[in-house]
Formats: structure tokens, C-alpha cells, sequence
């Protein structure tokens, strides 16, 4: 918006609102509009504003602001027909039909004669007659269900279905609604206490129904059954309901922390309370169950699931991190008791294989949030302080318990951990615990050193003092707990220069020696899944050594078992999986020096980076066919679908490189999707860190360039994928990136409208432009591509009829570029476009004063498909206009169409065809004759 335009105030800002809106440019008045508002102070002159507005909203599909645009309109001026039926309008697509008929039963009063306002009231009321007709229908089921379920006498079979029932019928909008007003809560309340597991599963689900984006519900059943009651059935020891309950209090989280963004308000008439009350309550509950002894270890493993996924800010940019200080000063002391808990010490809370894990990535999103040294002091500082509590304590299980979180926090926040790690003595309390003959104070003390070992302040300490404790414990100890995990502390130590082939700890031959361990320990399913799983952790540190990762890939054995771990119970294994992957496909990050840089360091005798010769490509891609024999696919899709906490953003970036270096070779992306690749890539596209997200990315852009997209992405799921395919549009990403995302959305945009409509929406569009002026021929041509396809959506032809853009004059002036690629493009995208939009043939002779030796140039090109093109565009010049045709068929473009026509082929080319119908529409319009005329005109003259 120009500074003379805001300068004339309100009423010229509207003006152009209006005529950007008679236009068909909604964003556009849409922005006028609100500028205006903004300017305004005068209430008529609003009202009008909010009225027009509106009705912009109303086109845009955005109901319940075309509804509260049309309402404050209504607030000034209540006879106002046009923002009554506005609203009418919006009432009717909210669903709210009754309010709706009110209000376009007064516009009808106002002006009786007026059509549109007569077929409204006719539409209202069918669709309130057919409502009520299904409120009947759905109350009658409601109760019916609800005799099955309160009657003793009826088999357990028959309640079982019944509650299933329920299930169904919650989850749609009127069946929540009858369940909720005939006292269902109060029902279910009854089923959760149930003694069948299927029960209250079903009546978990029902309250999933009730709650889903719907707040004031979701308050009234928060209230009713009492986070007490909904913490007590999580905690119980039946895993599938500690997990419907943790899926539930989600769903309730949603309904109440967004309900007010996604506007779910407008479903309801009263205005609501805030929810803040609520929902510390519940997360009050949630550290309640930390410490406690009731609470099974999967339903505590749930909590700090929830705690994970619902406190910490969802965005740094939003400052409030109320909620996270909060949970530090109510309850980091509790998260902190699961942390300490030794699974085989009777003291402390039940614990899963995962806890301590899931522990970690709380701590860890907590100290994350935190946005001051001051808050990050007072964090560590409540930690050194529960610590030192243990460590001062007489007796060994103190320290053992103090022990056991310093390993915790360096898995977690490891800033915390190393600071923790060297409070005084605690170091020499881990050593020594190491050579103790008790089994569970070696354990505790040996897993402390591994997690110690990884961080930079501690690792050359170890290594001088650690190695040959480890050793020792290796060679000597009877207990294969204590022997795995000290071959881990020695793995970890002895792959300490990475990938650097010049950079080895331990002797030669060392490292394979240690791996053939692991793998042994890894395949023998007598030992428990903790031991087994350590023997991962030290595969992903020992396969930074490719010799170690060409042992492992030629062992489909030991390949198996990994995978099979992954998609167990224990979920810790996740990231080790994650990262022996990464490694054995080489899809870690390696920046390439530059070689004259290189020359200086070995001149000037510095370190040297060497890459191992079995990580060239040729070992690289065997490794990768290898992984896939082995069926790497369903083990990540399995590690995917996890909702543990322990599956963390780290977790997931490895997961999304592995798809990527997958994926690479053309041949293998059919076996990829077969094993539902494509499915498990579009999460890892949004919920991931900025680098996987963008690997994700451009693994499914690989997968939609050369496999059938609606068979890769079946139903809706083709439309998750466009979101994550424009991401890659961006400046940060690579120019491959960028092309490759650009053929992907091609192949997206030539399937059918509603994939075009999900890529405008995307806001696409300019940033496809933006790539066709690339300097890149490659890149240059995919965009003229992909807005080829695009150009058969109404809204992309508009942006070419709009006056002082230079979109056509770059299509034609693309058209006579040397790149085939690029010029078969843009002449397919002018064909279509002067056939939607006949009134843009006429700009064309005002792009450039080349237009016409462009067009001829076509015509005369060697490229079927070129001569195709240029012959169709000439039609539709001709067609559009007489006077194009005239000025056409005056140059040497008739001479061209007209040995065009004369096709010398067997089987006439398409253009042979339409440059005749070129030449008859010459003939029609009178500019030349036809050949009997002619003829007959040369006989006269004889």
C-alpha cells in the first residue's frame, strides 16, 4: 500500500478495497479493508468496513471471521441487510443453522421480494428439519446404548459392544453432544472403574470424542471426573489403557490450550473462562505421579510423555515460559526422584526400561525452554542441591541414587550433568564404585562413566584413567551386565576421532575385534533386551570405522536383531539404532576442505582429516543395498510410529538421513514405498529439527519425482506432502534441493485441481516465480514446469491478466531461449494460458518486439513438440482476435503454417493438424481464400 494512499484516509483505502474485491483479488482488498479500519474513527464509516470485510472472508472460506467481522458491522447499525445476511451466511457454514434462520427471517421481514434471501430461508429450513431428524435418530441410539450399559443383567458381550458403540457415536458432532447432555459422564465415570480391560478402553475412546476441539466439554469433564481419577486409571498396570488415558488427556490438553486459536469458541454461545485454572491442575497431578508408589512405570512413562509434549513452549519466538518455570519450582524435585531411582533397589518409584530416557528428554526440554543464565542457574542449582542431599548420606544407596542422576542429566541437559559431575568427590565415588563385587553398584557407576565419557571436559580424563578400569571389568567380571557395558565405555573411547581414519585410540584391528562382541552379544536373545541394547550403543560409536561397518552390513544376522530391537519395548534403543544407521550409510554431515586450505595445513604440518578408503561411494551404495536385503525399512517406519519421548528430535533428524541416503538411488524408492517409506517421511517432515526436516523433505520429493505419487501417498495423505515440498523452496536450501522439490510439485500439480489448490495455499506460487528467474538453466525450467501445470488453476491465470506485470513477457521472451527444457515449458504454459484466457493474446505483441520471430521461431523448430506448441498458440491468437489473425497471416507465418498444414509425414504431426485449423480460420474470417476459390479465380483470369 502506497504512502499516498493511507494518506487520503479510510474512504479511498475502501474504494480500493472495492475494486480489488470486484477484481477477484481477496488478499488484496482483504489488506485494504483492515488498513482502513485501522484508520479509522468514525463508527458508520466502520461498520461498512467490517461489512465489506466480511464478505471477503466469506469468499476465503473463513466462516467464523466472515460471522465476528459481520456481528461487530451489526453492533452499529442493526438494520444493516447486507452484514445480516452476511452473517446468515457465516451461521450457515459454522452449522449453527437455528441462529442462521433468525437472522435471514428478519432480512426477508426488511425486503420480502428479494430472491436470495427466500432461497436461504427454504435451504435453513431443510437443514433444520434434517438435523433435528438426526437428533432424534442419534438420542434414541444414545439411550439405547445407555439401557446395555447400566443394565446388570445384560451379557458382558453385549455391554462390550454396546460401549463400543458409544465410541462411534462420539465421534460425531451430534452424537457427543446428546452423550454429554444425558448425563454420559456421569455413565462413564461408572465404565472406567470397570473390571473389563475393553470397557474402559471404549469408554476412554468415547471421552476422546467428547473432548476433541471442543473447550467447554473438555472443562466440564476435566471437572466432573477429576484429574485424580483420570491420573489413577493411567497409573494402573494395564499398559493399553495407561496409553488410551495418556492419548485422552492429549486430546484434553489440545481442546484447552488451543481452543481459543483454532476458534473452536464459535461452537459454542457462552463465552468460556480461561482454562489456566484447569490446566495446572493437571499438570499438577501429572508431577504428583512422578513419585509415586502406586503409579505403574508405564503410566509414569505416559506422564512425563505428556509433560514433554505439553510444556515447553512449541516456539522460542513466543517469550511466555510461565508454564516451564512453573514445573521447575512445583516439581523438578519429583522429576528429579524418578531420575534417582535405581530399578534394582526396593527404594523409589517402579520404573520402565524407558523411564530413565524419557526422564533425560524431559530435563532436557525443560533446561531448552529456559531463556536467562539466571534461570538456567537456578535449574542447575536445584539439581546440585538434590544431588548433594543423596551424596551426604550415610550409606551407599545415597550415592548411588546421586550417582544415578548425574548419569540421567548428562544424558539430558548435559551442560547440567557436567557441572553435576564435578561436584567434589563425585568422581572418585564413580571410580571406586566401578571396582565394586556388588553387580548393581557396578552397573551404576560403569553407565555414569559411559555418559561421562562423551563429553569433551571429561573424555581425555577418562581416557588416561578409564581404559584400563574398563578393560579390566571387560576381561575380568563374571556378570555379562557389567562386561557389555564396559565394552561400550571402551567403544565410545576408542571412537573418539569419529570418521577421521588418521585419528584411532585404540591398536589396529582393536575396533573389529570389539564389534564382533557387540554383534555377539547382540544376537544371543538369552541375554535381557538392557544388555542387548547396550551392545548397540557401542556399535554406533565403533561404526564411525568403516571397516567395522562392512563387518556389520555383511552380518544380516546381527542387522535382524538390531531391527527387531528397535521395534521392541525398550524404546532407549532408538537413538543408538538412529545413529549405527546414520553411520553405516554415510549420511552424517562432511564438510569437504578447500583444497588449497588443505595444501596449507600439511605444509604448515597441522592435523589432516582422512577419509577411510571403504567410505567411497561405491562401498557406500553396496552398504545401502545390503540394509535393504535386510528390511532397514519396516524397522524405521516401526521406530517412527513411537510416541515415547525417547523418540527425540536427535532421534528423529537420524532417522530422516537414513530415508534420505535410502532413497538416493532411483531403483531402490519402489522398495522404500512398498514398506511404507512415504507414509513414515511425512511426520519426520514436520516434527523434527531444522536439518531433518529438510532431509525429510527431500527424501519425499525424491519419491514423488519417479514414483506415482497416488500410489506412494494413497487418499489424503498425497496432501501432507506438499506442505513439506515448499519448505524446500527457501534460500537456505541447496539448489538441488530446490529443483528437486520444484519437479516433485510438477508431478503434484498435473494430478488434479485440489493437489493445485493445496500448493496456492501453500503460498507457492511466488516463490515458484521467484525460481524461474534462476540463473540455473536446470533449476530455471523446472519452475516454468511446475507453473505449467499450475497455470490450469483460475487463480494462476488471473496473475497474468493483472496490469503492470511482466509474467507474459517472460514467457514469451523464455520461449525463444536456446534450453529446449525451458523453452518447451514456457511454450506449454502460453498455449494453455491464451486458451483459458483468450484475452491476453492480445498482450502478447506488447511484451517485446521480438514477439513475432519467437513465435515463427517455434514454428519452425526441429521439435515436434515445440512446433506443437507454437502452432497451438498461434490458433488461439487467431481465434481470439481478427485483427491478431490479420496481423499474423500479413508476416511469414502463413507461408510456415502452410507447409505445416501440407504435412509430409505418413501419420500427420499434432501441429500439421493445428496449423490447418490455423489456416481455415483464416479462411472464415475472410483474410485469404481457399483453394477452390482460388483456382477458379486463375481460370477467370485465363
Amino acid at each position: 500500500m502506497s504512502k499516498t494512499e493511507e494518506e487520503k484516509g479510510p474512504a479511498a483505502l475502501r474504494e480500493k478495497g472495492n475494486n480489488l474485491f470486484k477484481a477477484g483479488d481477496l488478499q488484496g482488498a482483504l489488506c485494504c479493508y483492515t488498513k482502513a479500519l485501522k484508520l479509522s474513527d468514525n463508527r458508520q464509516e466502520s461498520a461498512v468496513l467490517y461489512r465489506n470485510r466480511s464478505a471477503c472472508y466469506l469468499k476465503l472460506e473463513d466462516y467464523s471471521k466472515a460471522e465476528t467481522d459481520a456481528s461487530k458491522s451489526l453492533e452499529t447499525d442493526p438494520s444493516d441487510v447486507k452484514a445480516r445476511f452476511r452473517r446468515a451466511q457465516a451461521f450457515q457454514k459454522l452449522g449453527r443453522f437455528d441462529q442462521a434462520f433468525l437472522d435471514v427471517q428478519k432480512c426477508a421481514q426488511l425486503e420480502p421480494k428479494n430472491q436470495a434471501f427466500q432461497d436461504l430461508l427454504r435451504q435453513l429450513g431443510a437443514q433444520i428439519h434434517q438435523k433435528s431428524l438426526q437428533l432424534n435418530s442419534t438420542d434414541a441410539r444414545v439411550q439405547q446404548m445407555f439401557s446395555l450399559l447400566l443394565d446388570a443383567s445384560v451379557k458382558d458381550s453385549d455391554r462390550q459392544k454396546a460401549a463400543q458403540n458409544l465410541v462411534v457415536l462420539s465421534r460425531e458432532d451430534a452424537g457427543a453432544e446428546q452423550i454429554f447432555r444425558n448425563d454420559g459422564v456421569k455413565l462413564i465415570h461408572q465404565l472406567l472403574q470397570s473390571k473389563q480391560e475393553d470397557v474402559v478402553l471404549s469408554a476412554l475412546r468415547t471421552l476422546v470424542g467428547l473432548c476433541t476441539e471442543h473447550q467447554s466439554r473438555t472443562m466440564a469433564i476435566v471437572n466432573e471426573l477429576g484429574m485424580e481419577q483420570l491420573c489413577t486409571v493411567m497409573g494402573s498396570g494395564r499398559p493399553t489403557v495407561s496409553l488410551a488415558t495418556c492419548h485422552l488427556l492429549q486430546v484434553m490438553f489440545e481442546a484447552l490450550t488451543q481452543g481459543m486459536k483454532r476458534e473452536i469458541r464459535g461452537k459454542e454461545e457462552a463465552i468460556l473462562p480461561e482454562p489456566s485454572k484447569e490446566l495446572r491442575s493437571m499438570f499438577r497431578h501429572l508431577l504428583e505421579m512422578m513419585p509415586a508408589s502406586n503409579v505403574s512405570g508405564a503410566g509414569r512413562d505416559n506422564a512425563i510423555n505428556l509433560l514433554v509434549k505439553q510444556v515447553p513452549r512449541k516456539s522460542v519466538k513466543n517469550p511466555d515460559n510461565s508454564l516451564t518455570l512453573w514445573v521447575i519450582d512445583q516439581g523438578l524435585k519429583k522429576i528429579l526422584e524418578v531420575a534417582a531411582s535405581v530399578h534394582e533397589l526396593s527404594e523409589g518409584p517402579t520404573l520402565t526400561d524407558n523411564s530413565h530416557m524419557s526422564c533425560s528428554v524431559l530435563l532436557s526440554k525443560l533446561y531448552d525452554d529456559l531463556q536467562s543464565d539466571k534461570e538456567r542457574e537456578n535449574f542447575t542449582k536445584l539439581c546440585e542441591d538434590y544431588i548433594r542431599q543423596h551424596f551426604n548420606q550415610m550409606g551407599l544407596n545415597g550415592k548411588l541414587r546421586a550417582i544415578q542422576t548425574v548419569s540421567v542429566l548428562l544424558q539430558g541437559p548435559s551442560d547440567v550433568g557436567n557441572q553435576t559431575l564435578e561436584m567434589s568427590g563425585m568422581m572418585d565415588a564413580v571410580i571406586s564404585l566401578c571396582a565394586s563385587e556388588d553387580v548393581i553398584h557396578q552397573q551404576v557407576a560403569v553407565e555414569a562413566l559411559i555418559h561421562a565419557a562423551g563429553k569433551a571436559k571429561r573424555a581425555s580424563f577418562i581416557t588416561a584413567n578409564g581404559v584400563t578400569l574398563l578393560k579390566d571389568l571387560y576381561k575380568k567380571s563374571d556378570n555379562d551386565r557389567i562386561r557389555v557395558r564396559a565394552l561400550v565405555g571402551l567403544c565410545k573411547l576408542g571412537s573418539a576421532g569419529g570418521t577421521d581414519f588418521s585419528m584411532k585410540q585404540f591398536a589396529e584391528g582393536s575396533t573389529l575385534k570389539l564389534s564382533k562382541q557387540c554383534r555377539k552379544w547382540l544376537c544371543n536373545e538369552s541375554l535381557p533386551p538392557t544388555s542387548r541394547r547396550w551392545s548397540v550403543e557401542g556399535l554406533a560409536y565403533l561404526t564411525f570405522d568403516a571397516d567395522v561397518k562392512e563387518d556389520l552390513v555383511e552380518d544380516k544376522t546381527a542387522l535382524q536383531a538390531m531391527f527387531e530391537l528397535a521395534k521392541s519395548e525398550d524404546k532407549t534403543v532408538l537413538f543408538a539404532v538412529g545413529s549405527t544407521l546414520v553411520n553405516c550409510t554415510n549420511s552424517y554431515e562432511v564438510e569437504k576442505p578447500d583444497p588449497q586450505m588443505l595444501e596449507l595445513a600439511k605444509y604448515a604440518k597441522q592435523h589432516v582429516r582422512e577419509e577411510h578408503p571403504k567410505d567411497a561411494d561405491s562401498y557406500v551404495n553396496k552398504r545401502l543395498i545390503k540394509l535393504l536385503e535386510a528390511g532397514v525399512v519396516s524397522a524405521l517406519v516401526c521406530m517412527v510410529k513411537n510416541e515415547s519421548p525417547t523418540l527425540t528430535e536427535a532421534c528423529k533428524e537420524c532417522i530422516a538421513r537414513v530415508f534420505l541416503a535410502l532413497v538416493e538411488r532411483q531403483e531402490d524408492r519402489g522398495t522404500v514405498v512398498a514398506h511404507g517409506g512415504g507414509k513414515a517421511l511425512i511426520p519426520l517432515a514436520s516434527e523434527n529439527t531444522d536439518v531433518g526436516k529438510v532431509k525429510a523433505a527431500q527424501a519425499l520429493s525424491k519419491i514423488t519425482i519417479t514414483s506415482n505419487p497416488e500410489i506412494a501417498f494413497p487418499g489424503e495423505r498425497i496432501y501432507e506432502v506438499v506442505r513439506p515440498l515448499v519448505s524446500l523452496l527457501n534460500l537456505h536450501c541447496t539448489l538441488l534441493q530446490n529443483f528437486e522439490a520444484l519437479m516433485a510439485l510438477t508431478n503434484l500439480a498435473g494430478i488434479g485441481e485440489r493437489l493445485r489448490q493445496k500448493i496456492i495455499k501453500e503460498k507457492a506460487v511466488p516463490k515458484i516465480e521467484g525460481y524461474m528467474f534462476e540463473e540455473h538453466d536446470l533449476v530455471r525450467a523446472a519452475a516454468t514446469e511446475c507453473m505449467c501445470n499450475l497455470i490450469l488453476s483460475t487463480e494462476v491465470q488471473k496473475l497474468y491478466l493483472s496490469t503492470g506485470s511482466d509474467r507474459l513477457k517472460l514467457l514469451v521472451l523464455y520461449c525463444g531461449e536456446d534450453d529446449e527444457r525451458l523453452r518447451k515449458a514456457a511454450a506449454g504454459t502460453l498455449a494453455m494460458l491464451t486458451a483459458e484466457q483468450p484475452e491476453l493474446c492480445a498482450n502478447i505483441i506488447t511484451t517485446t518486439t521480438h514477439w513475432l520471430e519467437i513465435l515463427q521461431a517455434l514454428l519452425l523448430s526441429e521439435i515436434s513438440d515445440l512446433r506443437h506448441r507454437g502452432a497451438v498458440i498461434i490458433f488461439n491468437m487467431m481465434q481470439a482476435e481478427k485483427s491478431l489473425a490479420e496481423k499474423l497471416i500479413e508476416s511469414e507465418v502463413l507461408e510456415i503454417l502452410s507447409v505445416l498444414a501440407k504435412g509430409k509425414q505418413v501419420v500427420p504431426e499434432p501441429a500439421s493438424k493445428i496449423a490447418q485449423n490455423c489456416l481455415d480460420k483464416a479462411i472464415e474470417y475472410g483474410i485469404i481464400k481457399n483453394r477452390e476459390e482460388k483456382e477458379e479465380m486463375e481460370e477467370n483470369c485465363a
